[in-house]
Protein backbone atom coordinates (compact mmCIF):
# COMPACT_ATOMS: atom_id res chain seq x y z
CA UNK A 1 0.00 0.00 0.00
CA UNK A 2 2.80 2.40 0.87
CA UNK A 3 4.50 1.70 -2.47
CA UNK A 4 1.27 2.42 -4.36
CA UNK A 5 0.76 5.70 -2.47
CA UNK A 6 4.30 6.84 -3.29
CA UNK A 7 3.70 6.02 -6.97
CA UNK A 8 0.50 8.12 -7.02
CA UNK A 9 2.31 11.04 -5.37
CA UNK A 10 5.17 10.94 -7.93
CA UNK A 11 2.71 10.84 -10.86
CA UNK A 12 0.77 13.81 -9.46
CA UNK A 13 3.98 15.81 -9.00
CA UNK A 14 5.01 15.05 -12.61
CA UNK A 15 1.60 16.25 -13.88
CA UNK A 16 1.94 19.51 -11.89
CA UNK A 17 5.41 20.11 -13.33
CA UNK A 18 4.21 19.41 -16.89
CA UNK A 19 1.29 21.88 -16.71
CA UNK A 20 3.40 25.06 -16.32
CA UNK A 21 5.57 23.98 -19.25
CA UNK A 22 2.50 23.61 -21.46
CA UNK A 23 1.14 26.96 -20.30
CA UNK A 24 4.51 28.58 -21.10
CA UNK A 25 4.35 27.16 -24.60
CA UNK A 26 0.82 28.48 -25.07
CA UNK A 27 1.93 31.90 -23.76
CA UNK A 28 4.89 31.98 -26.16
CA UNK A 29 2.55 31.07 -29.05
CA UNK A 30 0.15 33.89 -28.11
CA UNK A 31 3.07 36.30 -27.76
CA UNK A 32 4.34 35.30 -31.22
CA UNK A 33 0.88 35.81 -32.68
CA UNK A 34 0.66 39.26 -31.08
CA UNK A 35 4.08 40.24 -32.47
CA UNK A 36 3.18 39.05 -35.96
CA UNK A 37 -0.13 40.94 -35.74
CA UNK A 38 1.78 44.06 -34.65
CA UNK A 39 4.16 43.71 -37.60
CA UNK A 40 1.23 43.33 -40.00
CA UNK A 41 -0.42 46.46 -38.56
CA UNK A 42 2.83 48.38 -38.98
CA UNK A 43 3.05 47.24 -42.59
CA UNK A 44 -0.56 48.29 -43.27
CA UNK A 45 -0.03 51.85 -42.00
CA UNK A 46 -0.28 54.34 -44.91
CA UNK A 47 3.04 55.88 -45.98
CA UNK A 48 3.04 59.68 -46.13
CA UNK A 49 3.66 61.11 -49.61
CA UNK A 50 6.72 63.32 -49.87
CA UNK A 51 5.41 65.09 -52.97
CA UNK A 52 2.00 66.16 -54.18
CA UNK A 53 1.22 65.03 -57.71
CA UNK A 54 -0.85 66.69 -60.40
CA UNK A 55 -1.68 65.46 -63.93
CA UNK A 56 -1.52 68.41 -66.32
CA UNK A 57 -2.24 66.80 -69.69
CA UNK A 58 -2.97 63.36 -71.14
CA UNK A 59 -3.14 63.04 -74.91
CA UNK A 60 -3.44 60.23 -77.42
CA UNK A 61 -0.57 59.70 -79.85
CA UNK A 62 -0.85 57.73 -83.11
CA UNK A 63 2.01 56.27 -85.10
CA UNK A 64 1.25 54.93 -88.59
CA UNK A 65 3.36 52.02 -89.82
CA UNK A 66 3.08 49.28 -92.44
CA UNK A 67 1.25 47.09 -89.93
CA UNK A 68 -1.31 49.82 -89.21
CA UNK A 69 -1.81 52.50 -86.55
CA UNK A 70 -0.21 52.14 -83.14
CA UNK A 71 -2.12 54.00 -80.40
CA UNK A 72 -0.21 55.26 -77.36
CA UNK A 73 -0.82 57.78 -74.58
CA UNK A 74 1.42 60.64 -73.48
CA UNK A 75 1.19 62.05 -69.93
CA UNK A 76 2.54 65.33 -68.56
CA UNK A 77 2.81 65.41 -64.75
CA UNK A 78 4.09 67.94 -62.17
CA UNK A 79 5.11 67.26 -58.56
CA UNK A 80 6.17 69.40 -55.58
CA UNK A 81 6.47 69.43 -51.79
CA UNK A 82 5.00 72.92 -51.29
CA UNK A 83 8.26 74.11 -49.70
CA UNK A 84 10.32 75.09 -52.74
CA UNK A 85 10.95 71.70 -54.38
CA UNK A 86 9.24 70.99 -57.70
CA UNK A 87 9.64 69.03 -60.90
CA UNK A 88 7.87 67.80 -64.01
CA UNK A 89 8.08 64.81 -66.31
CA UNK A 90 6.56 63.17 -69.38
CA UNK A 91 5.88 59.52 -70.13
CA UNK A 92 4.46 57.43 -72.97
CA UNK A 93 2.81 54.02 -72.91
CA UNK A 94 0.04 51.95 -74.46
CA UNK A 95 -2.01 52.43 -71.25
CA UNK A 96 -2.77 55.63 -69.32
CA UNK A 97 -1.73 54.41 -65.81
CA UNK A 98 1.63 53.20 -67.11
CA UNK A 99 2.22 56.53 -68.91
CA UNK A 100 1.45 58.43 -65.67
CA UNK A 101 3.80 56.17 -63.70
CA UNK A 102 6.64 56.80 -66.17
CA UNK A 103 6.01 60.56 -66.03
CA UNK A 104 6.11 60.53 -62.21
CA UNK A 105 9.38 58.58 -62.19
CA UNK A 106 10.85 61.11 -64.63
CA UNK A 107 9.67 64.04 -62.48
CA UNK A 108 11.17 62.57 -59.29
CA UNK A 109 14.59 62.23 -60.94
CA UNK A 110 14.59 65.87 -62.14
CA UNK A 111 13.71 67.90 -59.03
CA UNK A 112 14.55 71.62 -58.76
CA UNK A 113 14.53 74.11 -55.89
CA UNK A 114 12.87 77.55 -55.84
CA UNK A 115 14.01 80.43 -53.57
CA UNK A 116 10.85 81.56 -51.73
CA UNK A 117 10.53 84.82 -49.78
CA UNK A 118 8.52 85.67 -46.64
CA UNK A 119 5.18 86.30 -48.37
CA UNK A 120 5.42 82.96 -50.27
CA UNK A 121 6.37 84.67 -53.52
CA UNK A 122 9.43 84.91 -55.77
CA UNK A 123 12.30 87.37 -55.05
CA UNK A 124 12.09 89.37 -58.30
CA UNK A 125 10.45 89.53 -61.75
CA UNK A 126 11.66 87.18 -64.45
CA UNK A 127 10.82 86.02 -67.99
CA UNK A 128 11.21 82.35 -68.91
CA UNK A 129 11.46 81.24 -72.54
CA UNK A 130 11.21 77.96 -74.38
CA UNK A 131 10.62 77.65 -78.12
CA UNK A 132 7.84 80.03 -79.16
CA UNK A 133 6.56 80.43 -75.57
CA UNK A 134 7.43 83.13 -73.04
CA UNK A 135 6.19 83.25 -69.43
CA UNK A 136 6.37 86.45 -67.38
CA UNK A 137 6.47 86.03 -63.59
CA UNK A 138 6.23 88.89 -61.10
CA UNK A 139 6.17 88.84 -57.26
CA UNK A 140 2.91 89.89 -55.56
CA UNK A 141 2.05 91.07 -52.02
CA UNK A 142 0.49 88.72 -49.46
CA UNK A 143 -3.20 87.99 -50.08
CA UNK A 144 -3.00 88.29 -53.88
CA UNK A 145 -3.07 84.57 -54.62
CA UNK A 146 -1.75 82.73 -57.67
CA UNK A 147 -2.83 84.71 -60.72
CA UNK A 148 -2.02 82.10 -63.35
CA UNK A 149 -3.76 79.45 -65.37
CA UNK A 150 -3.21 75.92 -66.60
CA UNK A 151 0.29 74.47 -66.38
CA UNK A 152 1.79 77.66 -64.85
CA UNK A 153 -0.62 77.53 -61.89
CA UNK A 154 0.06 73.81 -61.36
CA UNK A 155 3.84 74.13 -61.17
CA UNK A 156 3.73 77.30 -59.01
CA UNK A 157 1.25 75.89 -56.48
CA UNK A 158 3.16 72.63 -56.16
CA UNK A 159 6.40 74.57 -55.62
CA UNK A 160 4.78 76.46 -52.71
CA UNK A 161 4.20 79.88 -54.32
CA UNK A 162 1.01 81.51 -52.99
CA UNK A 163 1.25 85.11 -54.25
CA UNK A 164 2.35 85.85 -57.81
CA UNK A 165 1.38 87.48 -61.12
CA UNK A 166 1.98 85.68 -64.43
CA UNK A 167 1.32 86.02 -68.14
CA UNK A 168 1.90 83.60 -71.04
CA UNK A 169 2.93 84.86 -74.49
CA UNK A 170 3.21 82.90 -77.75
CA UNK A 171 2.56 79.17 -78.12
CA UNK A 172 0.04 77.60 -75.74
CA UNK A 173 1.44 74.08 -75.92
CA UNK A 174 1.36 72.70 -72.34
CA UNK A 175 4.86 71.19 -72.58
CA UNK A 176 6.30 74.47 -73.89
CA UNK A 177 4.54 76.44 -71.13
CA UNK A 178 5.86 74.12 -68.40
CA UNK A 179 9.42 74.28 -69.77
CA UNK A 180 9.26 78.08 -70.12
CA UNK A 181 7.99 78.40 -66.53
CA UNK A 182 10.75 76.14 -65.23
CA UNK A 183 13.30 78.14 -67.24
CA UNK A 184 12.07 81.36 -65.60
CA UNK A 185 12.10 79.85 -62.09
CA UNK A 186 15.65 78.53 -62.64
CA UNK A 187 16.80 82.12 -63.39
CA UNK A 188 15.61 83.37 -59.98
CA UNK A 189 18.22 84.42 -57.44
CA UNK A 190 17.92 84.69 -53.67
CA UNK A 191 18.18 88.02 -51.80
CA UNK A 192 21.72 87.20 -50.66
CA UNK A 193 22.86 86.60 -54.25
CA UNK A 194 21.17 89.84 -55.39
CA UNK A 195 22.88 91.82 -52.60
CA UNK A 196 26.25 90.37 -53.58
CA UNK A 197 25.69 91.43 -57.20
CA UNK A 198 24.70 94.96 -56.13
CA UNK A 199 27.74 95.30 -53.88
CA UNK A 200 30.09 94.03 -56.61
CA UNK A 201 28.62 96.54 -59.11
CA UNK A 202 28.87 99.42 -56.64
CA UNK A 203 32.44 98.46 -55.74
Amino acid sequence: MEKEETKVETVASEVKEAKPAASNREGSKKGGERRSAGKNMAQRRPVEKLYEERIIKIRRVCKTTKGGRHMRFSALVAIGDGKGKYGFGTGKSAEVPEAIKKALDSAKTNLLRLPLVKNDSIPHSVVGKFGATSVFLKPAPAGTGVIAGGPVRAILELAGVKNIYSKVYGSRNPVNIIKATVNGLSLLKSYTALNKLKNSKEG
